[in-house]
């Protein structure tokens, strides 16, 4: 499958407005205050429908914000006069212990497919979340011309949300749509996911509360850990991708669930060792690793943060009573 399509002349230096649906949720609230820090002008609307996002991501926001669920929205009517700079799809349902194949499927892809038909009518520019879960199993880096092996309802969701962005760009190739697999993000505003959020706030949150970090037997499962303002960066620099296409977003590197507890130790000034057990998912990826060069090429990302830094500056914000006094 051929995922790179027509190269671009110009940019856009500016955002005058943006929709962003999923805006309440972990990627979406940090993407949408970021767009209104760097765009203060902007008219930024968030459509969400509140089942996992959370309104206190939202503090500060000025925008607007539609509470409906996307197969609701009917996006060409509400918006029949309005024309959006850009699109930022990020809605899902996001939980990949969530079984229910037909709740994750059709919420999944029929909200994409709502939003890309009504998208095309103006040739706006979609940038849209697919996942490295793509890419299910594997032991070796990934890089985006790998075959999808989706192990589960959601992987399987997002495989589709692709190959609809292929179809539609190779009917309309001067159209700019962008897919970005995110590999696994932390920081900032993921808390109230919970059994979701990301391995680091899971840790984080056990052993500051005094229990021993809880993490499958061995520990030496590897992840491409991605901090979520290099995520942000990344989305924002896609609306002027040179390519239309499916890009890698991670750091570019795999850790270790080892290697996460270290790093909290020390900057947490403990000495706490892993309680390990038995891994009860056996759709599980034990690797993830993402090849960014295309995304570097393309869309001009180059991750700021490694493993380390992007710890330490999430530590500053949860220790400054954000939200890491939230209950799980």
């Amino acid at each position: 499958m051929n995922l790179q399509f027509a190269l671009y002349g110009g940019t856009l230096d500016i955002v005058r407005s943006a929709l962003i649906t999923g805006g309440a949720g972990f990627i979406g609230s940090n993407l949408a205050l970021e767009l209104q820090a760097r765009y203060p002008e902007a008219w930024v609307v968030i459509v969400d429908d509140f089942r996992s996002g959370d309104f206190r991501n939202l503090e500060g926001f000025h925008g607007d914000c539609i509470a409906s669920p996307l197969q609701d929205l009917q996006a060409s009517v509400r918006f029949k006069d309005v024309t959006f700079d850009a699109i930022f799809h990020l809605a899902s349902i996001t939980d990949t212990t969530d079984h229910d194949r037909l709740r994750q499927v059709r919420d999944n892809v029929e909200g994409f497919r709502q939003i890309i038909e009504w998208a095309m009518r103006d040739q706006t520019p979609v940038i849209y979340a697919s996942s490295a879960a793509t890419y299910g199993h594997a032991d070796s880096v990934m890089h985006e011309s790998t075959p999808p092996s989706p192990q589960n309802a959601y992987a399987f969701s997002k495989v589709q949300l692709d190959n609809l962005a292929v179809h539609y760009l190779q009917q309309n190739p001067a159209w700019r749509i962008v897919g970005l697999r995110y590999f696994n993000v932390y920081g900032p505003r993921e808390a109230h996911k919970g059994h979701a959020s990301s391995m680091i706030y899971q840790l984080y949150r056990q052993m500051v509360q005094g229990n021993n970090p809880r993490i499958f037997t061995d520990g030496e499962q590897r992840r491409d850990f991605v901090y979520i303002k290099d995520v942000v960066d990344a989305t924002l620099s896609a609306v002027e991708a040179s390519k239309s296409g499916i890009y890698n977003i991670g750091s570019g590197t795999s850790a270790s669930f080892n290697d996460v507890v270290a790093i909290l130790n020390s900057a947490l000034e403990l000495s706490m060792a892993a309680a390990y057990f038995d891994n009860p998912h056996p759709f599980y990826q034990n690797f993830t690793q993402a090849d960014i060069s295309a995304a570097n090429e393309m869309v001009g990302y180059r991750p700021a943060f490694d493993l380390q830094s992007g710890i330490t500056d999430y530590l500053g914000w949860l220790e400054n009573g954000k939200q890491g006094d939230r209950t799980m």
